[in-house]
């Protein structure tokens, strides 16, 4: 085989190779690629028992119950149309309350969300534009856009 065979050879290789783990990748972030998902995502869409997801929305009012002696925190998360309920075991930020936007990181278990991690909101005016986005879907958005992602 001549040397500009073989160079050529190696090319057409080398940019198959790249062009395979360009696709495994774009295929391994599938849904993935998500900030979080809605209740309303979570209740159509099961995720499976393992996958580490991002759950946001609002806490419902009345819903946060906390364990006498226990660290354990259990609340349910909505988007105005569907109702996650939550359980983490931890210190909740110093901004949670109910009618909160937050961002929780945990798995369904049994379909319970068991939170890892969660996050509240920096300031009474901030909510995620992806929650405006999940809550002007549901029809249930009541601010105007200065509120969202400032």
């Amino acid at each position: 085989m001549k040397r500009k065979h073989k160079r050529l050879t190696f090319v057409i290789v080398a940019m198959a190779l790249v062009g395979v783990a360009t696709g495994l990748v774009l295929y391994a972030l599938g849904d993935g690629v998500s900030l979080f998902h809605s209740p309303t995502d979570i209740v159509v869409k099961q995720p499976d028992p393992d996958q580490s997801i991002r759950l946001g929305g609002l806490v419902e009012e009345g819903s946060v119950q906390r364990a006498e002696g226990s660290a354990v925190v259990r609340f349910r998360v909505t988007d105005m149309e569907n109702t996650v309920d939550v359980v983490y075991e931890g210190l909740l930020p110093d901004l949670f309350r109910e009618g909160q936007g937050i961002v929780t990181t945990g798995k369904v278990v049994n379909g319970t969300f068991v939170a890892e991690e969660v996050l509240a909101k920096h300031d009474e005016n901030y909510m995620p534009p992806e929650a405006v986005d999940a809550l002007k879907k549901s029809g249930q958005w009541q601010g105007d856009e200065a509120g969202a992602a400032k």
